[in-house]
């Protein structure tokens, strides 16, 4: 099967359409998300798997991996609050260009598309995080310079920072053997592993797994064998908050 398949249910059997999903934003959340069910979309031939939700099951904020299957579409729609996506393989295409794995797109408010997939992708999604007049972000990771990181035997691109929003993504490359102690996340940090491991005191995290620590935490990240991850700092501040249901 490609592009991840997998058990396809519908979203009011995996999980209450209405209830919140992590929406205790003091809580640690790690999911695995190979071992998730893929749920139905409003389109038939896209499924999702949702991470983190807070208001209406449409048109809430939304923290999502999404699959379209080959030859897929999704119907014209705005992005309120802005999207933000990081292509994890395949080709997510709109009427705008065709995207290959590894591109991270932020298409931000008042954005609009139909996209489609000829054959067939998984993405990163996340959906009314990105308020305000962001600038919109076409970026190629595989074409962008490495940059030294903030901790030895670390290296980063810089995905979207812009002056007047707290909120900072990047695409982080930890070398193997990469131990730097305790490191603090003041606002906190969503992180999603691409390759290889990401270890710490409570567990080990491998690829697609998602990480969400809250305001304020610490934690002792390690890496044996080297790996890549997305990592968005101090977007937490930005979501909406709801224990029910986390």
């Amino acid at each position: 099967m490609s592009y991840r398949e997998g058990a396809a249910v519908p979203e009011s059997t995996s999980q209450d359409a209405k209830a919140p999903l992590h929406g205790d934003l003091t809580a640690r959340v790690a999911v695995d998300t190979d071992r998730m069910s893929w749920s139905a979309s409003p389109s038939p031939t896209v499924w999702r798997k949702r991470l983190h939700r807070v208001g209406p099951a449409e048109s809430g904020q939304v923290t999502s991996i999404v699959r379209y299957d080959p030859g897929s579409a999704f119907p014209a729609h705005d992005h309120p609050e802005g999207e933000e996506i990081l292509v994890l393989e395949g080709v997510f295409s709109d009427e705008h260009g065709d995207w290959a794995a590894g591109t991270y797109l932020l298409n931000p408010e008042g954005f609009r598309h139909a996209p489609f997939s000829r054959e067939g992708c998984l993405i990163f999604v996340k959906l009314r995080q990105a308020p305000g007049p962001r600038e919109h972000v076409v970026l190629h990771t595989g074409e962008a310079k490495w940059e030294a990181g903030p901790r030895a035997g670390t290296e980063r691109i810089a995905l979207h920072a812009q002056e007047g929003f707290r909120d900072a993504t990047w695409l982080e490359r930890w070398a193997p053997g990469t131990v730097p102690g305790e490191v603090a996340y003041p606002d906190g940090v969503e992180i999603l592993v691409l390759e290889g491991e990401l270890a710490d005191e409570l567990g080990r995290y491998g690829p697609r797994t998602w990480l969400r620590l809250p305001a304020g935490a610490t934690h002792r990240p390690r890496t044996e064998r080297g790996c890549t991850f997305y990592a968005k700092y101090a977007g937490l501040p930005g979501l909406r908050a709801s224990i029910a249901g986390a």
